[in-house]
């Protein structure tokens, strides 16, 4: 997943519209009533993954075009506590007035990039690691572009890119069968089907189905295990519901393709990083 300007720049100014809104930055600019060029550097306080390089210098830039900013990490990069991860030139009233507006995107994306590279460093290639739509609405692109960033895959953007057939779905349709059939006869093969099961039989019906890729939803170990010799390779199978980093060893040899968590986007640790005068 690629970002465009059109995922973070109306951000950005929403986020400079909540801080400085009409009168400004009134600490700001009743201290430094002259242009003052100084240096600040952007360091890291926890190890982990950087994400967001391009959306903190975008803050500076929308606050005063000659902003300087220079990064020497990109995107998907290891820090280390200690690192200068970028430095920001220009002057002090721009960057006292973009400090916490950009640190408050690099710190959540980066807590999100470097949540999801500890979960794939868990999964040992095994099993991939899969985000959901469980995002803080407005920031989806942002947050599974930090997943992407993670070394991670994204689910679905969203209801448009994919078709999961639900409990609900499946239930109001009449059962596994009827809305496979319903979603084939309005979009043929357009889109690949994905499935979620509760049970045994579900996963029969989805099997006969033909469908893409089956959900195994909140099932314990063994009827993973069981579940996996009935699908039989015939389709991809996710593991869903209640996952944490400390599940995936008891289920990543099993023989599934995927699992989800939700975790990843919506509690979320941010990276500790803080913007200083040099």
């Amino acid at each position: 997943m690629r970002l465009s300007k059109n995922d973070y720049i109306p951000l950005i100014k929403r986020a400079l519209k909540e801080d400085l809104d009409k009168l400004g930055d009134v600490t700001t600019d009743s201290i430094f009533t002259e242009k003052e060029s100084v240096t600040f550097k952007l360091l890291a306080k926890d190890d982990g993954i950087l994400c967001g390089a391009e959306v903190f210098t975008e803050v500076f830039k929308i606050i005063d075009k000659k902003s300087d900013v220079k990064f020497y990490f990109k995107d998907g990069d290891a820090l280390k506590k200690g690192d200068i991860v970028a430095r920001v030139k220009g002057d002090i009233k721009t960057a006292l007035k973009g400090e916490r507006t950009s640190l408050n995107f690099i710190s959540h994306l980066s807590g999100i990039s470097s949540k999801t590279n500890a979960f794939v460093k868990e999964a040992g290639g095994f099993v991939k690691i899969l985000d959901t739509r469980k995002t803080i609405p407005g920031l989806r692109n942002l947050q599974k572009y930090a997943v992407k960033t993670g070394g991670g895959e994204n689910h679905r953007i969203g209801l448009y890119d994919m078709v999961l057939i639900k409990d609900n779905h499946i239930d109001a349709a009449g059962g596994v069968s009827k809305a496979v059939e319903k979603v084939r006869a309005r979009w043929k093969n357009r889109f690949k089907i994905e499935v979620e099961t509760r049970n045994f039989d579900e996963i029969k019906e989805a099997l006969s189905c033909k469908v893409d890729r089956i959900m195994l939803d909140n099932m314990s170990i063994d009827n993973m295990k069981e579940a996996v010799k009935i699908i039989d390779k015939k389709a991809e199978i996710e593991i869903s519901g209640n996952m944490t980093l400390e599940k995936i060893k008891a289920i990543r040899e099993i023989g599934v393709d995927y699992i989800s968590f939700g975790e990843l986007t919506h509690t979320v640790k941010v990276f500790d990083f803080s913007l200083k005068k040099e």
